[in-house]
């Protein structure tokens, strides 16, 4: 599943989140009287230890006791941090999950740097892993072949003389190159059961459609400096007239944003939708070889399929013949060369990261090449890499506690659902349906890729590369008519994040975000609660956001909301939407409460149920003050110190225009303004700036 179709489909914590296998889902016989039929009783909590930070789980001398809670509650919880952290050259952004990733990759470093040096069975995931990661690290052998091991891809291209030439090319799976129409294997929102094939809008070397069309002054620097760019780049190999052909690349470019639609309008699950048959398509866009296109990537036999920006679709297809074949050509070249750059000689890759790391992201060093290795390595072997990173680093205790967590906010949501007076008993009944069938996977997949398939050779960067680009195609293809795989993970374990899939109406927590500061064993259990607890929350909460809320139990995509309970969630929502909508973290750049939605509706839900779970769990006893702190405040601090983070400007602004994220800041104090339990827990009064009217506080769940 590409990162295109990823983003419409899961709903992930962060932008961008050994053990027995997942817990089953409860009956959904339990669903319709969840009182009578009470969640499993998750096992006893284990005696605790010295917890990794602090006293009790927090990070205290990371933040900012000067600060009054309720004028900026994300500097009192992490305000110290702030000031004494600098972010590192090699990084647009620094936080707990980057921090967390950092150590995942040194794990993974560890286990690579092992294999290398190990005598490996040869064909065994052991040996694939070293030497995929050897040749990627071996830059001098990269730099002494040259552009050789790309000729033949150029010369390829160079070869193309009609549309059709150029629509093959743009299929092949072994080529990597921008597409302005995009196809993947996906599996069908309203039949859950079975894969079909996806087709969505691409094509953009900028992040966004915005960056193109833009007016604002840092817009036209940006544009004049990707001209520059790829200006180089066509130079680099042999392009006598690459200035123009980049003048071609940035104006065909910004045809395809001007067709493409905005990014908040994306997210719309119903109207991405849309089935087609091949007959259809090729009536509604007749200017497109559709069927060329579909031989090419093996997808031939297919009767339809089903396209998200239907009306920029069939744009886009308009697009293609009046486009002169050389200025597909110069496109192709670029994006062939871009998407390969760290396996092609350093001056290339120097290039291209100067262009998307300090351009686009204000990123001043280049990452050092093991870094990279580890991700290209967990790109192309990610499975592989995760069943020797479990093995070693994730320990069963943890799945465990996960497994307690998880059933305890199970209950907390089904009380805040019976107790909500706005949605109707009909439909409570089926969203507790749905809850009682969330699926939890913890840790890691019970069973993982086999990549007998795929061929690693020694020093072969770009080949294996390649070779895994290939592999990683035909893997989707070979879901066509079969049923779907409820058990594939879309996520690797040593990956730091968490998602809610409402196709297969199931949240997902990988084995590395199962760590201090979002997880300790050994903390306190109200930090727990608010770290963890609030991500479990977070994602359940996805099932019941703007989108997720759109597929029912079985994951099939359908309104199963009354018409009185679609508007009384809508005037909350959009409410939600409002308060947003007025953050403004860079002058001139707000951000978008439509975009952000699903995300903030999963924060503020999510942190509420979680906090619902936690007074639960203390079965009518008092917490402990603990170092002067109550078990509220204990529980705020620990969602607050999750989402420390600091950005360099352009990342900022990128990930406000792009990502349906909001900033760190707005995860807190953005969350924690709705909920009433913070207000009595810090003493914040009317007179303080983060005070919101209890009537204008969003309470959704």
């Amino acid at each position: 599943m590409s990162r295109n179709r990823l983003f419409l489909c899961l709903s992930a914590l962060a932008c961008m989140a050994s053990c027995a296998d997942p817990a089953p889902p409860p009956s959904t016989a339990a669903a319709a009287k969840p009182v009578e039929t009470p969640a499993p009783t998750p096992p006893p909590a284990p005696p605790r230890g010295k917890p990794k930070l602090g006293t009790f789980g927090i990070d205290m001398a990371g933040a900012d006791t000067t600060v009054k809670p309720g004028k900026d509650f994300y500097a009192f919880a992490g305000g110290r941090w702030q000031k004494d952290t600098q972010i590192p050259a090699d990084r647009s952004r620094w936080g707990v999950f980057d921090q967390l990733r950092e150590e995942s990759d040194a794990n993974v470093r560890k286990i690579l740097d092992e294999q290398v040096q190990s005598k490996s069975t040869k064909g065994d995931n052991a040996q694939k892993v070293a030497d995929f990661y050897a040749a990627y690290l071996d830059t001098a052998a990269i730099d002494q072949k040259g552009f050789a091991p790309a000729k033949a891809d150029l010369e390829a291209i160079a070869k193309a003389k009609t549309l059709v030439d150029i629509v093959k090319l743009m299929g092949r799976p072994d080529l990597p190159v921008k597409t302005p129409i995009d196809m993947e294997v996906i599996l069908d929102d309203k039949n859950p059961d079975r894969y079909v094939v996806g087709v969505s809008q691409g094509g953009l070397g900028l992040p966004d459609r915005e960056f193109y069309l833009k007016k604002e002054k840092q817009f036209e620097e940006i544009r004049t400096k990707y001209l520059a760019h790829v200006t180089k780049v066509l130079a680099m190999v042999g392009d006598k007239q690459a200035a123009a052909n980049a003048k071609a690349i940035l104006a065909l470019e910004t045809q395809i944003a001007e067709r493409h639609w905005p990014i908040a309008e994306r997210r719309e699950r119903e109207k991405t939708y849309n089935p087609r048959t091949i007959a259809e398509l090729q009536k509604e866009a007749p200017q497109f070889p559709w069927k060329v296109y579909l031989d090419a990537q093996g997808y031939g036999s297919e009767p339809s399929v089903i396209v998200a920006e239907n009306t920029a679709v069939v744009k886009l297809a308009q697009l293609f013949p009046t486009t002169p074949i050389p200025t597909w050509k110069s496109y192709l070249t670029y994006h062939f060369l871009r998407s390969s750059a760290d396996v092609l000689p350093t001056q290339l890759d120097d290039e291209v990261f100067d262009f998307t790391g300090r351009t686009l992201n204000g990123q001043p060093q280049q990452r050092e090449r093991w870094k990279r290795g580890v991700g290209a390595v967990n790109g192309a072997l990610g499975d592989a890499v995760g069943e020797l990173y479990v093995a070693r680093f994730f320990q069963p205790k943890a799945k465990a506690e996960m497994d307690r967590l998880v059933e305890n906010l199970r209950k907390g949501y089904a009380a805040r659902i019976q107790s909500v007076d706005w949605m109707t008993a009909e439909t409570k009944k089926v969203a507790l349906e749905k809850l009682a069938t969330f699926r939890p996977k913890i840790g890691y997949p019970v069973k993982w890729k086999n990549y007998a398939s795929l061929q690693v050779a020694v020093g072969d960067a770009f080949g294996n590369k390649r070779r895994s680009q290939v592999w990683h195609h035909e893997y989707e293809r070979a879901k066509l008519g079969k049923p779907s795989d409820r058990d594939e993970w879309f996520m690797t374990p040593q990956t730091v994040n968490a998602y809610y899939n409402p196709t297969f109406n199931e949240i997902v927590f990988p084995a590395a975000i199962l760590q201090p500061p979002f997880f300790d064993p050994e903390a306190d259990p109200a930090v727990n609660y608010g770290g963890i607890g609030g991500v479990i929350g977070h994602e359940m909460g996805h099932g019941f956001d703007d989108q997720g809320a759109k597929s029912d139990a079985k994951g099939v995509l359908r309104t199963w909301w009354g018409p009185a309970d679609i508007e009384a969630f809508k005037k909350r929502t959009d409410a939600l939407a409002e308060q947003y909508s007025m953050f403004e973290p860079l002058p001139g750049i707000k951000v978008n409460g439509r975009l952000t939605l699903g995300e903030n509706i999963g924060d503020v839900g999510g942190l509420t149920v979680a906090y619902q779970a936690y007074q639960l769990s203390l079965e009518g006893k008092p917490a402990p003050t603990l170092d002067g702190y109550t078990g509220d405040q204990r529980f705020f601090l620990g969602w607050a110190q999750v989402w420390r983070a600091l950005y360099r400007d352009q990342a900022l602004r990128n990930q406000v225009l792009t990502d349906p994220h909001s900033p760190a800041l707005y995860r807190v104090n953005g969350v924690v303004r709705n909920l009433d339990a913070w207000y009595k827990a810090f003493d914040v009064k009317a007179d303080d700036p983060l005070y919101l009217a209890p009537d204008k506080r969003v309470k959704i769940w």
